[in-house]
């Protein structure tokens, strides 16, 4: 094997990164959908606070997270594989997440820009990784 064979460092990392965006998709998404079971039920646990330009009643932002929640495991699960279509699939359904996100922040701020940062990631590791020359 000569040495342009080998994958590049970048390559290699945005690999390893994008098994790890997979992990963090499928962990995201459960957390989300749990959220979501919490805004649906009604529960104390969110605090609304001001009005806010983007408010929605709870209860619809928790269907909005139980949804997008068990979307985003699903594709994480489906980007273990590798495909193409898991990959696009991958950055459309984390960039939905970081819209949705920001809409979230009057809710659950802390959480919120965590998942918005994670997103990031995720779309920055699967947008770089090239299968082919791993």
């Amino acid at each position: 094997m000569s040495v342009s064979e080998y994958p590049s460092t970048e390559q290699r990392f945005a690999g390893g990164t994008s098994m790890a965006a997979a992990i963090i998709m499928v962990t995201v998404g459960v957390i989300q959908f749990f959220q979501g079971i919490a805004a649906v039920a009604e529960n104390d646990v969110f605090v609304v606070g001001v009005d806010y330009v983007y408010k929605f009643d709870l209860t619809t932002w928790g269907w909005i997270h139980l949804v997008l929640g068990a979307l985003v495991a699903i594709v994480g699960l489906a980007l273990f594989t590798g495909a193409g279509w898991a990959r696009v699939s991958a950055i459309i359904v984390a960039a939905i997440s970081i819209l949705a996100n920001f809409l979230w922040l009057p809710y659950y701020p802390v959480w919120s820009l965590v998942i918005i940062a994670l997103d990031v990631v995720v779309i920055w590791a699967v947008s770089t990784w090239n299968p082919e020359k791993v």
